[in-house]
């Protein structure tokens, strides 16, 4: 304990999780960029077995700023050849990381909500502390909260898997050797608006997460995600 600052340093973070961690927000920005790159080309989208120019459009958007898609000129190919790539990457992440968390405990001990923490007393008493920007100290700092675990679950197993599917839906090579997938979404159009939602949900969890971690102390989080060293706010009474 440092008597002087009342703060004491814990180990929060393993390296694999550092690493895929990083290495997930490099993939999912080139994703996103070169996936704002392939929507360009037909910036629109529709549900069911339609997608002709003619057909009526689920949802119609203008097309994105070019400062926003990688390449940054309209380029059909070279935004699907980022794409893939970066795809293909984060799925090699994405099991690396399953492969650690289960292998470690780290999903089990780290990522499963407590019996105590779904309790809807206590769920409740979370989102009254979020939306007053009062975050934990001490040892309850020690672990995610609720809210933290369940989001993190909800994208780790439900969001990304999801996207990765649906992308691979739209292949229509993986379609040929799989033909089961377009059925999953109901056809292509489907898969391909499922996949732009997917997307959108999560760059508002990244909005949300990027806010959480500068409002509950940037510097903190930031040394706890690079060098795995957290520092825990004790007061007196906690001594």
């Amino acid at each position: 304990m440092d008597s002087s600052s009342n703060h004491r340093f814990v180990a929060r973070h393993a390296v694999v999780v550092r690493f895929t961690h990083w290495a997930n927000v490099v993939c999912l920005s080139i994703l996103l960029m070169s996936g704002l790159q392939i929507f360009n080309a037909h910036p629109r989208l529709y549900w069911g077995k339609y997608g002709a120019d003619a057909d009526h459009a689920f949802i119609a958007a203008s097309a994105f700023p070019s400062w926003l898609t990688i390449p940054s000129y309209q380029d059909l190919g070279a935004g699907r050849h980022w794409h893939f790539l970066f795809a293909w990457l984060l799925v090699i992440n994405g099991l690396v990381y399953l492969a650690y968390g289960l292998w470690r405990g780290h999903i089990r001990r780290d990522l499963v909500p407590d019996a105590d923490q779904l309790t809807p007393r206590h769920l409740w008493h979370e989102v009254r502390d979020h939306a007053r920007l009062r975050f934990p100290k001490g040892e309850a700092a020690r672990r995610y909260n609720a809210l933290q675990k369940i989001a993190y679950l909800a994208v780790a197993f439900g969001l990304i898997p999801l996207m990765v599917l649906t992308g691979l839906t739209m292949s229509p090579g993986l379609d040929a050797a799989f033909p089961f997938l377009p059925d999953l979404f109901g056809g292509r159009p489907s898969a391909r608006t499922l996949h732009f939602l997917t997307a959108s949900s999560l760059v508002l969890f990244v909005v949300v997460h990027v806010a959480m971690v500068v409002l509950s102390g940037f510097w903190n989080n930031m040394r706890s995600m690079l060098t795995g060293r957290y520092a825990i706010e004790y007061t007196e009474g906690d001594r």
